[in-house]
């Protein structure tokens, strides 16, 4: 991977002190997806990275309408020629629907696939712009795996080291372009 092309990412990324509470360092990626030719390296530098990991892959699945895994998926997926499968909370979607639930640092929440997103034996990526606590990416999972598909790996841009998400990933593959302490 080119320093340089990761450092063009980087350089897009700003941190907000005590936002969204006293305490967090939030990282914001809104200026990446403000300028195209960052964005465009982040895709590349992502799709390099599935590439040269994984010889077959059936979709890339995004988590939650909230959340700007929307906005990095469907271009990854169009990049590699595959589909894109949508993860979203519970009572989001049409038609018959798996669902999870998930503990939060504030309470529960669901999230929920469509029943017939991927078929048993299927390859999927699953990817999200941030893993903090690991939550939603566990239950992400394990709703690819309630459908019997093969989760290859979970796939971010930016890892908050200190809150420990990956660790609660356990067998799972895991990737993040970026890590902060």
């Amino acid at each position: 991977m080119s320093e340089e092309r990761l450092r063009r990412v980087r350089e897009r990324i700003r941190s907000f002190p005590d936002f969204p509470v006293p305490g967090v360092l939030f990282r914001d990626i809104s200026p990446l997806l403000k300028d195209p030719a960052a964005f465009g390296t982040l895709i590349d530098l992502l799709e390099d990275h599935l590439r040269a990991s994984f010889p077959k892959i059936d979709f890339i699945a995004g988590e939650r309408l909230d959340s700007r895994g929307f906005l990095i998926g469907p271009p990854l997926a169009q990049r590699l020629g595959i589909g894109f499968v949508l993860i979203r909370k519970k009572g989001k979607l049409p038609g018959p629907t798996e669902s999870v639930s998930y503990t939060l640092e504030y309470g529960k929440a669901e999230l929920e696939i469509q029943s017939d997103a991927v078929e048993p034996g299927q390859k999927v990526v699953i990817v999200d712009d941030l893993l903090a606590t690991g939550g939603t990416m566990c239950a992400a999972c394990e709703l690819v795996k309630k459908l019997k598909a093969e989760v290859l790996e979970c796939l971010v841009i930016v890892e908050l080291k200190l809150l420990k998400g990956s660790e609660k990933l356990r067998s799972i593959p895991f990737y993040s372009l970026l890590q902060y302490d």
